[in-house]
């Protein structure tokens, strides 16, 4: 039993000792000021960006809505285009990177990312249930959403069902991941019998992700289980920041370790089948976001979650710059993501070394 609750405390104690190493932990003011600036670079970047050029100073009066001197063409292209896109990028990067930061602090373990309870699984198979059956836009991310969250809903259930006892965490991951895989399949089946002259590759595009035909519409309903999943978790971020130490530090500091997990991992899930009902599978962002911010301002959680939200923001909004400028043709953002991603989980690999037996 001392040996599982010292190996606990050295998953917890890895965000600090191998990401803070470098000294930079000390500079939070600096880097709070970059990530803000920064994120005010990419969205102005973003408004200027893409095939049709508008000039910033008619940028700038369409926004403030100063009439004239400019045409229905350009206020179409900056309010019902770009601007969607930009609130997207922020809204989905922000909360995939604090569910990615709150799964590891729940599960004291670096290296676990939003989907694995299933989440992006699930919703990637409702999602592509609703292309084969031929429903629009809105049963797409209905669908998406809903079997999203069955998935998650499902590994807890069989995670509780193997065993009260037991480790639970280590009974939810291993759920998860036979969920994960069996939600897999059914992707799989879902692109098997999907037609393959234009439901195959609307399914297959779609699981690439993208936002680039994210509407306001779709904003207003995004923003619901948006406000639901952050608020809690920037509010339980002191009993998160108890979790990563195990359980019974945790309970000495008066914290009630079941019901912040289920509020945690719900919250979390939540924002996750959102996020991939609107944009489809964007990979990697809640694994390497939460890294970058642990290397920047520490590992303490008051700081982890609220900087998690700001730096995920600037980070998926710069990638979908890059998607739109780096080539003649839109790179799918997932495709970017993984690209940036694999390299950067092998880095976390190496900073484990001589940890893992």
């Amino acid at each position: 039993m001392s040996f599982v609750r010292e190996r606990g405390r050295e998953n917890a104690l890895f965000f600090s000792s191998t990401l803070c190493s470098s000294g930079f932990c000390s500079g939070g003011l600096f880097w709070g000021a970059l990530i803000v600036i920064s994120l005010g670079a990419a969205v102005c970047a973003s408004f200027l960006l893409g095939r049709y050029s508008v000039p910033p100073a008619v940028v700038l009066k369409i926004i403030f809505g100063v009439k004239g001197g400019w045409t229905d063409a350009q206020s179409l292209i900056v309010l019902k285009v770009r601007l969607p896109r930009i609130i997207a990028a922020i809204a989905v990067g922000s909360a995939l990177s604090v569910s990615g930061a709150t799964y590891q602090g729940v599960f004291r373990n670096p290296i676990v990312s939003p989907d694995i309870l299933g989440a992006s699984a699930g919703a990637g198979v409702g999602a592509a249930l609703m292309m084969v059956l031929g429903f629009g836009s809105v049963g797409i991310q209905l669908g998406a959403f809903i079997v999203g969250i069955f998935a998650v809903t499902l590994a807890y259930c069989l995670s509780r069902a193997l065993g009260r006892g037991s480790d639970q965490t280590v009974l939810l991951v291993l759920s998860g991941l036979a969920v994960g895989t069996l939600f897999q399949s059914g992707i799989s089946i879902m692109k098997y019998m999907a037609d393959p002259d234009s439901k195959l590759p609307e399914i297959t595009y779609w699981l690439m992700g993208s936002i680039a035909r994210v509407t306001t519409g779709e904003l207003k309903w995004y923003a619901i289980p948006y406000l639901i999943g952050v608020a809690p978790l920037l509010a339980l971020r002191w009993q998160i920041n108890a979790l990563t130490f195990g359980d019974d530090e945790a309970r000495s500091l008066g914290v009630n370790t079941e019901l912040t997990r289920l509020v945690s991992i719900g919250c979390a899930t939540l924002l996750t089948a959102a996020s991939v009902s609107i944009a489809g599978t964007v990979a990697w962002v809640g694994l390497m976001v939460p890294h970058l911010v642990r290397l920047m301002f520490g590992p303490n959680y008051k700081t982890v979650l609220p900087m998690s939200v700001l730096t995920g923001a600037v980070f998926l909004l710069t990638v979908d710059n890059l998607c739109r400028s780096l080539m003649a043709y839109e790179i799918p953002l997932g495709i970017l993501t993984s690209m940036l991603g694999a390299p950067f989980f092998v880095l976390v690999l190496f900073g484990r070394k001589g940890r893992i037996s």
